[in-house]
């Protein structure tokens, strides 16, 4: 298949990139800039100059493509989440103009805050709420609603991802217990966050695309629920602080903005998404890939 892909230099795209090109595929991927450019070049990817925002660029690139993976958005200041939004599901309907009355699947990345569970763990038939995510965002919403309109469109939900290149997750837990001197929990830090490696969750993209089924929910989740306390105790251990229990004022002043990431309990299933995809986790877990010194250099 030709794929075209957006975010490919970012740390999950760059993964679907290489693990695409293994499998055989031939890639197109956006790049918002030279560098960017250069590094699809490298990695033996052809680059389409544009961003999120191109929407002409967006349906081009798609028309000239076999399938798309989204996995673009830009995770900065909360403040324009509602902004960039808008540009992300104007760009996701471009490629459902495209794409609507055809079996080329668009496969897209999201999450699991807008979903409601139904059970003790989040499980592929658990739908999102019909509510808009964090600052607006619900892009599981959007690729419903373009299957719903005859566009061969899935989703993947993603949970803390991990891995080389990682600046998301664990490394703004570990930027928290560097500045306050300790690393913390909350109560008796029994929460736990469902994890995957990011070379993993390449591969459940890819698959998703290979055997395309529209309106499908898949979980790239290796790991159910990992306990923030270990969490903790890996990142204290390697900063040399003290790890500690923290009461929910505190945490909310220790942890701020990501308070509901390191407080929240959402283990996740993902037995569906392995009977139906064959796919089979292969990565370190999270707290074996996090007791690296990689991880806490700079």
């Amino acid at each position: 298949m030709r794929v075209f892909v957006t975010g490919g230099t970012g740390f999950i795209g760059a993964a679907v990139v290489r693990d695409l090109l293994a499998a055989g595929h031939t890639v197109t991927a956006l790049a918002r800039s030279a560098s960017s450019a250069d590094r699809l070049h490298a990695a033996g990817a052809e680059p389409v100059a544009g961003d999120l925002a191109d929407t002409e660029t967006i349906r081009d690139a798609a028309a000239r493509a076999d399938a798309v993976i989204h996995t673009a958005f830009d995770n900065g200041k909360a403040l324009l989440f509602p902004l960039r939004s808008r540009v992300e599901r104007r760009a996701l309907r471009a490629v459902g103009a495209v794409f609507a009355g055809t079996d080329r699947p668009l496969i897209a990345a999201g999450g699991f805050a807008p979903v409601i569970a139904t059970g003790p763990l989040f499980v592929e038939t658990d739908a999102a709420s019909p509510k808009a995510g964090p600052a607006g965002r619900n892009v599981e919403r959007t690729i419903m609603r373009l299957a719903g309109d005859g566009v061969n469109a899935s989703i993947v939900r993603l949970p803390v991802v991990h891995g080389d290149g990682d600046h998301f997750t664990m490394p703004r837990f570990i930027a928290l217990a560097r500045k306050n001197g300790r690393s913390a929990y909350l109560g008796d830090g029994a929460n736990r966050l469902p994890a995957v490696h990011n070379v993993d969750a390449a591969r459940v993209f890819r698959l998703a695309a290979e055997r395309a089924v529209a309106g499908s929910r898949y979980h790239a989740v290796a790991e159910e629920g990992v306990p923030a306390r270990d969490i903790a105790e890996v990142i204290g251990h390697r900063l040399g602080v003290p790890t500690v229990s923290l009461s929910a004022r505190e945490a909310r002043r220790h942890f701020g903005l990501y308070t509901g990431y390191a407080t929240g309990d959402g283990p996740a299933s993902s037995t569906i998404t392995r009977d139906v995809l064959g796919w089979m986790p292969q990565g370190p877990g999270l707290l074996e890939d996090l007791d690296r010194a990689e991880y806490f250099a700079g």
